[in-house]
């Protein structure tokens, strides 16, 4: 019975309004461009990355209500948001043997955040992403096969210099899932691009477990910032 208002526009009644969820159901984006980190810097091209929306304006202050103010209420129309988004690059997606299932798996948080936020919320965006993916890439599955180690900090409010040193070392493949990861191809998940420090570690664990990563897919990504708009961009 407590009042409930949208968390990206402060419509009432709701926790998502149909204008503010359309934002995050735009056609999918290549967005790794504006990602520094994911460049390797050997010549090789980034790992491609896809996202329906920006990080500004309203998909923000969705994305930061969800992560770090506790609407859960959010949870599911997330979900099948990431679902839709994955629906539509499922055709980018390919090239290897259909013999080999796709496992799709989510970029780990810290274990304080997943205590502060009582659940594993980028788990639940990979777990949906998985079920689409799986009408037309029959065998796709979520592979919860990343974990932090002991020590790592949030990635919230570091720069790109930061978020690389703050995740050397930190982003594992865990003992149990080593055999799953080995030989197959893989879909990251993650809630937002900014720098790509995220991403690049989980590329570099699972590529060291014999896994191999074929792309991407994040709810949004934050422009550089000579692109960002609505005053409200990370």
């Amino acid at each position: 019975m407590l009042p409930v208002d949208c968390a990206g526009c402060g419509a009432f009644d709701v926790a998502l309004c149909p204008a503010c969820a359309a934002l995050l159901r735009a056609p999918p984006w290549r967005c790794e461009g504006a990602a520094p980190r994911l460049d390797t810097m050997d010549g090789r091209a980034p790992l491609p990355v896809w996202a329906p929306a920006p990080c500004v304006g309203p998909v923000r202050e969705i994305v930061v209500s969800w992560k770090d103010r506790g609407r859960v209420d959010l949870s599911r129309h997330l979900a099948d948001a990431t679902a839709g988004a994955a629906r539509q690059v499922a055709p980018a997606l390919g090239g290897w043997s259909p013999s080999t299932s796709l496992l799709v798996v989510p970029a780990p948080s810290s274990v304080t955040a997943r205590w502060r936020r009582g659940e594993d919320l980028v788990g639940r965006l990979a777990a949906a992403a998985a079920q689409a993916l799986a009408d037309g890439l029959p065998g796709t599955r979520p592979c919860r096969a990343l974990r932090r180690r002991w020590g790592g900090h949030d990635q919230v409010g570091l720069g790109a210099r930061s978020r690389g040193a703050n995740l050397a070392d930190q982003i594992v493949v865990r003992r149990s899932t080593r055999a799953q990861v080995g030989g197959s191809p893989v879909l990251l998940v993650d809630d937002v691009l900014t720098t790509g420090a995220t991403l690049a570690a989980c590329e570099r664990a699972l590529t060291a477990a014999g896994a191999v990563v074929i792309g991407a897919l994040v709810l949004a990504a934050t422009p550089p910032p000579g692109r960002r708009s609505g005053g409200t961009g990370t």
